[in-house]
């Protein structure tokens, strides 16, 4: 039989679970993966926290503190700033990515690149410019920008 202080105990364990299913819900909020499926197409500006896969057409700003993919399907035309970003479908604007940018061998870019690693894999088609700014890239929500260093010579 359950006494006073076997059900109070239970009960402390059943809320650190509850509030662990809470903790565990906005870490899959923060992390999440935000899909634009084949067949979808918008225009506008997108912002996020987590990761954004394009498989369909997007037109307009991607802005985004995680990863963006642009699968073979998808077709993207504007501005992207993001951590990382694994490109495998058409691309056409200016991208800014503060790691690592990734052209796959399906993958068609055109337009400026601004990052700090870039790997381009045998029969990528890329047309246009690349600036490797090392770790200059700031991808905050908010007011993306390319930070310059100065230095005064004495």
């Amino acid at each position: 039989m359950f006494n006073k202080y076997k059900l109070v105990f239970l009960l402390i364990i059943i809320e650190k679970k509850l509030i662990m299913a809470k903790n565990n819900e906005t870490e899959v909020q923060v992390n999440s993966i935000n899909i634009i499926g084949n067949g979808t197409s918008i225009v506008g500006d997108i912002q996020g926290e987590g990761d954004i896969r394009v498989d369909g057409n997007l037109k307009g700003t991607l802005l985004t503190k995680g990863r963006v993919v642009v699968g073979t399907t998808g077709v993207f035309s504007g501005e992207i700033t993001c951590k990382n970003a694994d490109i495998s479908g058409k691309v056409e604007g200016k991208i800014k990515v503060s790691e690592l940018l990734s052209l796959k061998s399906s993958s068609k870019f055109s337009g400026d690149i601004i990052t700090n690693k870039l790997a381009i894999e045998p029969n990528a088609l890329f047309t246009g410019t690349c600036n490797m700014a090392g770790n200059q890239i700031q991808h905050g929500i908010g007011k993306p920008q390319i930070v310059e260093q100065k230095e005064t010579v004495k």
